[in-house]
């Protein structure tokens, strides 16, 4: 008896997902369909995971941390609109894959962890910061990240209900828009603080 494993072919499955995932889904910017179509996402998760990278869902990392679905990377990029004259900020749940999207589009790119944007121990000023993955809420530590004018893009989760949104600064207050309804992993570093009462 003689066993052939044949691996998978990871070009074919990218072409599937910009096709079954993100065209239909009203992502069709060019811009994002080269990134998405150049970047193999393979790379970006366990060897266990490799073979289902392109799936429509979530892959969980060693670390427990998460690669977020196609889809959300894919409108997340068709929102944010990366350019030249923008310093980015990827708040990074350690894939790696979301700076890799954006490095060859942004003027500078930095990256940070959840718990170092969320707490303020990440210091700078940014015209766009992404966030890969949901939070519950916005806090002072992450409003203070963005410039005067500068955007968030980010998943949100509210009841349970995780979407794409996107915010602005203005002074000291950042005004968030909910824009699509999508699964997103949750970022545990953004939950709110729990008041307990007695």
């Amino acid at each position: 008896m003689i066993l052939t494993t044949t691996s998978p072919d990871y070009a074919v499955a990218r072409k599937a997902m910009i096709d079954s995932q993100l065209r239909t889904s009203g992502v069709s910017d060019a811009f994002v369909l080269e990134r998405m179509g150049s970047v193999p996402r393979e790379d970006f998760v366990p060897e266990s995971a490799r073979a289902i990278a392109y799936m429509d869902r979530a892959i969980r990392l060693d670390d427990g941390g998460f690669l977020p679905a196609p889809l959300f990377h894919g409108a997340m990029l068709a929102e944010a609109r990366p350019g030249a004259d923008d310093k980015v900020l990827v708040v990074d749940a350690g894939s790696g894959y979301l700076p890799a999207l954006v490095a060859p589009l942004a003027g500078r790119l930095d990256t940070t962890t959840p718990d170092k944007a969320a707490n303020g121990s990440r210091p700078g000023s940014y015209t766009l910061v992404l966030v890969d993955g949901a939070i519950e809420h916005v806090p002072a530590a992450l409003v203070k990240l963005v410039a005067e004018g500068g955007r968030i893009v980010t998943g949100t989760v509210e009841r349970g209900v995780t979407r794409l949104a996107t915010g602005r600064k203005s002074g000291k207050a950042l005004a968030m828009l909910p824009l699509a309804e999508m699964g997103i992993p949750r970022l545990g570093a953004f939950d709110r603080p729990q008041n307990w009462s007695f």
